[in-house]
């Protein structure tokens, strides 16, 4: 199971919504991350967008983990539909994407 705050994860996904916006501000916070929760935040995008089953987490971690060749932030800005897949993972690995959104309301 992820070690990055569902709190991290809906700071990112509030902030893919509006990246228009908020694409300095999404960069900075996932640069602030330490590597093991960019890779964290990378499987649960990957599991969200099916690329994962949740059951492969450690797989879908290390994979990021390893595989990373450019930053995080570039990679994930660059992703289509981030938020969705976000959501998606959070709730694959019985993460509430909305409670962890509430939190930060």
């Amino acid at each position: 199971m992820p070690t990055i705050s569902p709190r991290k994860v809906a700071q990112v996904i509030i902030m893919g919504r509006e990246l228009d916006r908020a694409e300095a501000e999404l960069r900075a916070f996932v640069e602030r991350m330490d590597e093991d929760e960019q890779a964290e935040l990378v499987a649960i995008m990957w599991i969200g967008r099916g690329a994962f089953e949740a059951e492969d987490w450690d797989e879908a971690r290390a994979t990021a983990y390893h595989e990373a060749t450019t930053p995080t932030a570039d990679y994930l800005i660059g992703t289509p539909h981030l938020s969705d897949n976000l959501e998606a993972g959070l709730e694959a690995l019985g993460i509430s994407p909305q409670e962890a959104e509430d939190d930060l309301l």
